[in-house]
């Protein structure tokens, strides 16, 4: 019995650890859902870069729809609903031909099928190679996965198909040094990559040093860049660009954390006035379809969609393999987290914004029975938390006693 009050105890935590819970929780939603409130349907919107998606087995058990925000909670409410936290260009299905005679509450006038919208055994509530859900039930301790930035699946660590999960390039607190992976088997549709100078890779692992310039120049030197016959090695601007920025970015991981960036330009000759891209940073005879190495799993460093060739050649060949939205900076998680971030700010200083003018609407005598009223609140609160033993959990009854304190004083002055 003793042990059992111990355990208790043990639960316990202080206003000030459950206040910073909480922050971090909304913190937490707000960039899952892209600071979307869900208030409205994001049908009329179109096919969005990025949103949260959820699906709805109980509608759909076969998992091939999925349902905004706003509809997982309207429109959905009290059903089994698997949330897929983001997809990119997605369209929301709910009360499509998909859902049977169910509408959607929010917006019912929509097509019978949505039928640019992507679906993978994620929406069946199956995740990684072994097919598991999220979480696992016949697991004790959950594990995080990593999600592939081009299929969208996310994997345990240990079916990304590395020797070990030390092989993912992370610093020395276990926070990722990669901006973006892509799984083993789309890394083979991804082979092009691996053509680029190695300082688009994230390191290893802590302190490891990305490949130096030298091993650059061989990469550009055997696979450089043409339009025709001239290749980058004529292009002077672009190839001293490119490996001065490689030369930086290796110098700055043995100096840093480790964390790698890609700044690659190119100027003059590389890009046409009329803003379109000419000349290819490589060789007219590469073969884009072939396997360059093993398909092994990729970790990208930072803006490495920035080093991306964009001329006409390349960017038929991004869009014959369907991966175009590699070169669309917005379509990354850290842009999406960073909108999130923005809006949430952008929130907060509208709510500060509206109680101020709330405030500055109100007469003397009222300004004065809220300030102080305030002031109560907070001198009673200091009271309380310097009077309270903090090896005790609060109560309800210690909770009660704060208000009715408050409303004797107030009785008191009145």
């Amino acid at each position: 019995m003793a042990g059992a009050f111990e355990e208790e105890a043990e639960q316990t935590i202080t206003i000030q650890e459950y206040l910073k819970d909480v922050e971090e929780q909304e913190l937490e939603a707000d960039l899952v859902l892209g600071g979307d409130e869900g208030k409205d349907c994001t049908y009329s919107q179109g096919y969005l870069k990025r949103q949260a998606i959820f699906s709805c087995l109980t509608c759909t058990p076969d998992g091939n729809a999925g349902v905004c925000t706003a509809c997982s909670l309207s429109c959905h409410d009290g059903h089994e609903i698997l949330e897929l936290w983001t997809k990119r260009n997605f369209r929301c299905d709910c009360g499509n031909s998909k859902f049977g005679e169910f509408f959607c509450k929010l917006f019912a006038n929509k097509d019978v099928e949505n039928v640019k919208n992507s679906y993978n055994h994620n929406f069946k509530g199956s995740y990684c190679t072994c097919g598991r859900p999220y979480p696992d039930p016949d697991v004790e301790e959950q594990v995080e996965m990593i999600q592939c930035c081009v299929c969208e699946d996310w994997f345990h660590e240990e079916h990304i198909g590395l020797e070990s999960s030390h092989e993912i390039p992370r610093d020395e607190e276990g926070e990722p040094l990669y901006e973006d992976f892509i799984c083993q088997s789309c890394s083979a549709n991804c082979s092009f990559l691996k053509r680029y100078p190695q300082a688009i890779m994230a390191a290893r692992r802590h302190g490891d040093a990305i490949p130096n310039a030298s091993k650059d120049k061989d990469v550009l030197t055997q696979t450089p860049a043409a339009s025709g016959s001239e290749k980058v090695e004529n292009d002077s601007s672009c190839k001293t660009d490119f490996m001065t920025n490689s030369q930086s970015i290796s110098n700055e991981n043995n100096l840093s954390n480790g964390e790698s960036s890609v700044n690659v330009t190119c100027s003059n000759n590389s890009m046409k006035k009329d803003g379109q891209y000419g000349s290819c940073l490589f060789d007219s005879d590469v073969d884009f379809q072939s396997s360059a190495g093993d398909c092994k799993p990729l970790f990208l460093s930072k803006s490495w969609r920035d080093v991306l060739c964009k001329c006409q050649r390349c960017m038929d060949m991004y869009n014959q393999k369907n991966i175009s939205f590699l070169l669309d900076k917005e379509d990354s998680i850290m842009e999406y987290e960073k909108m999130a971030k923005q809006k949430r700010e952008e929130k907060m200083q509208q709510l500060e914004g509206v109680e101020q003018s709330l405030l500055n609407r109100l007469g003397h005598v009222q300004k004065m029975e809220i300030l102080t009223g305030i002031a109560d609140m907070k001198d009673e609160m200091h009271n309380f938390l310097e009077s309270y033993d903090p090896s005790k959990p609060i109560t309800s009854a210690d909770i009660h006693q704060v208000f009715e304190n408050l409303a004797k004083k107030r009785r008191r002055v009145e």
